[in-house]
This record gives C-alpha cells, sequence and structure tokens, in this order.
C-alpha cells in the first residue's frame, strides 16, 4: 500500500470515529446533550425557551446554559404590554418584582409601591406593597394635596393641592421618585380645587378634576397649556350645586373617552359617574359639548374611580356610605342610568373612602380612609379585603408604581 494510501485510509477512519461521538448526539432531558450518541427524552424546544446550549436544547420555559441545562425564571417582561389603557397613573408600573412578567398599567417590572397622600399633614407618603411600613416622601407638598399619579418610566411623582377650596388657588406639583426635586407645574390659581389625577406619558399629558372649579382639565406634563375639557358650571351660584363638582377621573387612551365623577351634596343621592370623548367635538367647547354621557345616577357621594377595560368594570369610592364598589361599566339592557341595580359594594365601613387604584395583574384593589383609617386592599371582587397600614392618617389619593 503507498503511502499516499495509508494517509487516505486513517483520515477516513479519523472522521468515522469523529462522527460517532458527536454526529449522532440528540439532545437529553431539558436540553442538555448526551455522551455516546443515545437520543433522550425532552429534546423538542419547551415553551419561550431561548436556546444558547452547545449540543443541547431549551427546557421548558428556561434560557439554556452552556451544555443545554435550562436556566432559572424562563424570559423577564420588563416592560410588558400596558394595562387598563396603557394609562400611566393609579398604577403606573408592572407588578412586585417582575410579576411573572405580567404587566401593569403601563410600566416595568420592579417592586409594586404605593403613593399616597396625608392631606393634613401635606405630605406625600409611600410604601412598599409587599412590607407596608409608611415612609413620608415629600414633607412640604402644599395644602391640600389630593390626586397622586407616578410616572415610573420618567422618574416623576405628579400630585394636586386644592390649597383653600373657597379661594380659587388649586396647584399642581411633581417630584423625583425619591422625593427630591419638588416642583410647581401648575401654579396657584392655575386650577380651583383640583383632585384626583391621571397621566398619559405617551401623550405628554396630565389629567384631573376640578371640583369647585366644576371642570374636567388637562395640561402637558411640564403645565403648560391648561384647558378644560368639561365644564359643569361657571357662576358663584353653579358652584353652590355640588352635583357639579367634579371628583375623580380616570382614562381609555385606547377608546378616546374619559371618565369622571360627580359627588352630589354630602349622602345627596344625587352623585353620577359620566364619561364623553378626550376631544371635544367640532364646533362645540367644554361648556355645551353634547358627547357627555351618565353612567350611574342617584349615587350617594362616589369620589375616587378607577377602570378595568378588559372587564368592562369601573370603580369607586362613597364617602358617603364609605364604601368600595365597582359596577359594569356600560348601562345593562333594560335599565337608565338612574334605575340600574348592579352597583357590587366590595368593601363596608371604610373611615370615609376616599382614594382607589387598581393592580390588575394581581387581582387588587387598593384604597384610602380620609379619617385616620387605613390603607387597605382586597381583591378584585371585594374577597380578602385587609389592612395594610392601620389609622395611616387623613389620607386622599393613592396611586401604584413598580419601582425597580
Amino acid at each position: 500500500m503507498t503511502l499516499w494510501s495509508r494517509k487516505n485510509r486513517w483520515l477516513a477512519l479519523a472522521f468515522a470515529v469523529a462522527l460517532s461521538a458527536c454526529g449522532s448526539s440528540s439532545p437529553g432531558q431539558g436540553g442538555s446533550s448526551s455522551t455516546g450518541g443515545t437520543p433522550g427524552t425532552g429534546g423538542t424546544p419547551g415553551t419561550g425557551g431561548i436556546t444558547t446550549a452547545t449540543g443541547g436544547a431549551p427546557g421548558t420555559g428556561g434560557i439554556t446554559a452552556t451544555g443545554g441545562t435550562p436556566g432559572t425564571g424562563g424570559i423577564s417582561a420588563t416592560g410588558g404590554t400596558p394595562g387598563t389603557g396603557g394609562v400611566v397613573g393609579a398604577g403606573g408600573a408592572a407588578g412586585n418584582s417582575g410579576g411573572a412578567g405580567a404587566p401593569g398599567n403601563g410600566g416595568s417590572a420592579g417592586t409594586l409601591t404605593m403613593f399616597y397622600l396625608d392631606v393634613t399633614g401635606g405630605r406625600v407618603m409611600t410604601a412598599s406593597t409587599i412590607q407596608p411600613n409608611a415612609k413620608v416622601l415629600v414633607a412640604k407638598a402644599g395644602q391640600g394635596p389630593d390626586g397622586v399619579a407616578v410616572d415610573v418610566a420618567g422618574g416623576h411623582v405628579y400630585w394636586t393641592g386644592m390649597g383653600n377650596p373657597s379661594a380659587n388657588d388649586g396647584f399642581v406639583m411633581r417630584s423625583d421618585l425619591d422625593g427630591s426635586n419638588v416642583t410647581t407645574l401648575v401654579p396657584a390659581g392655575g386650577t380651583f380645587t383640583p383632585k384626583q389625577m391621571k397621566l398619559d406619558v405617551a401623550g405628554g399629558k396630565m389629567y384631573w378634576s376640578d371640583r369647585e372649579g366644576m371642570r374636567v382639565m388637562r395640561a402637558n406634563l411640564d403645565g403648560s397649556s391648561v384647558e378644560a375639557l368639561v365644564t359643569t358650571g361657571m357662576t358663584d351660584t353653579d358652584r353652590m350645586d355640588e352635583s357639579r363638582w367634579c371628583v375623580g377621573v380616570a382614562l381609555d387612551l385606547a377608546g378616546g373617552m374619559i371618565y369622571w365623577s360627580q359627588k352630589g351634596p354630602s349622602n345627596g343621592g344625587v352623585g353620577t359617574l359620566r364619561r364623553a370623548h378626550l376631544e371635544i367635538p367640532a364646533g362645540q367647547t367644554s361648556v355645551n359639548r353634547t358627547d357627555i354621557e351618565v353612567l350611574f345616577d342617584k349615587l350617594p357621594e362616589p369620589i375616587d374611580i378607577d377602570i378595568d377595560l378588559g372587564a368592562g368594570y369601573i370603580y369607586w369610592t362613597d364617602r358617603a356610605d364609605n364604601t368600595v364598589s365597582r359596577a359594569p361599566i356600560e348601562i345593562p339592557a333594560g335599565s337608565t342610568a338612574a334605575t340600574r341595580k348592579d352597583r357590587q359594594i366590595l368593601v363596608n365601613g371604610v373611615a370615609t373612602a376616599i382614594g382607589v387604584a387598581l393592580d390588575l395583574p394581581h387581582n387588587k384593589v387598593y384604597y384610602t380612609s380620609g379619617a385616620n383609617g387605613p390603607v387597605g386592599r382586597c381583591n378584585l371582587d371585594g374577597t380578602q379585603n385587609e389592612s395594610l397600614i392601620p389609622m395611616a392618617g387623613n389620607l386622599t389619593g393613592i396611586a401604584l408604581g413598580a419601582i425597580p
């Protein structure tokens, strides 16, 4: 045999050995490669896995490491799909520590944190929803802080201040998430008595109800271009009619709608929940617009509101009968706003029910008490009601944000 033939024969043999050692190997269970070429089980890629293994395929849900061993924790969902119409405000962020990738109200994954207002002390407060120990975020938030909203991505907490309710000196402020850089956005008198607020971060707008001003309002996030979207009265005589007083507010950005409450006198039985388009119809004004719908009438005294668009529910607090309630957004067939009977009381006995905010990914409703009651929480259907911070103070608004 020639030297060339012996060399070729040796190369062929080496190539065959290499094939038997590598080419016939199939992934083992969970994506690790087998030795000796016997196929394992589970070699098909699992749900959501990303293959980065050498010789292996991913296991179910995991990200495989070198050698095909599944990773832990799956794929994070930071910045998931917005909930509640993509609105940032009550919610403003995703759920606890990643929340299994569950989306929040427009924000990113992190530790779900409450931001709420102490109206007597004029303070912005904060506490984790996991270990709810109250901390002062802003010690001097102005007179009568009432509505609060959070923009986690932008790094800001916004709040309204009622000022003196008879003096037309309401304002809007914000700070960084750590309470620093407190800034006045809408100066005193730029709004009368601002109450609950919500943010449209993508659209660069903030929205609020103005109680004694008898308006639903909005402005740019920097406080410029303040405008009225709804005006329910204009004179001092009108102002004496508390059924004109706008208090709660919520947004359906995808549907182009704004929701609000008009409270009426204390336990007056004339409170209403309403909605209209975000944009005033062409040729009309905030005073004479004709697209306003009354969704619920004859309520004791509705205050703050929030909406679950996916399930089709509106939630609200009522300071007359001290409850947290919900009802379908749409009026049932055969009923009117005044005759409908589908209100569901979720929580009774709240010490002056004021603020409400939904955590939809975790099936929770948060609420505040305005008479030294607790910051509370229950399931969306009212079950598992619990006091998170007992005797928390004289509280107004509440919002949720997932802080990284």
